[in-house]
């Protein structure tokens, strides 16, 4: 199963110390560039993210996408829908009402 999550999932089960539950259910979970780049901006959690082994951060190719959902979305947001999309991700994990449903239009 392909999965890819924005940031503040990802940060939460950090501070909860409960990000071995994303290991359990899914094996490894896909992250944009933009994602890896908010998880750094709060220097406690990026070492965990880093040592997981199962954490993995993709590229994003279609920036002609990522620019248009900038128009409703922040960078980590856009970048996740449009990873989900180029991996056909089966599961796309966002915390915000907002992108999830401009993931599912």
């Amino acid at each position: 199963m392909i999965v890819v999550s924005d940031t503040s999932n990802i940060s939460y089960l950090i501070q909860l110390d409960l990000l071995f539950l994303l290991e359990e259910l899914y094996g490894e979970v896909f992250i944009p560039e933009a994602v890896y780049q908010e998880l750094s901006a709060m220097p406690a959690q990026i070492p965990i993210v880093d040592q997981t082994g199962w954490i993995n951060i993709q590229p994003v190719q279609d920036r002609t996408m990522v620019e248009k959902l900038l128009n409703d979305l922040d960078l980590s947001e856009a970048e996740s829908i449009t990873l989900a999309l180029e991996m056909k991700a089966e599961l796309l994990i966002v915390d915000e009402a907002k992108g999830r449903k401009i993931a599912r239009d």
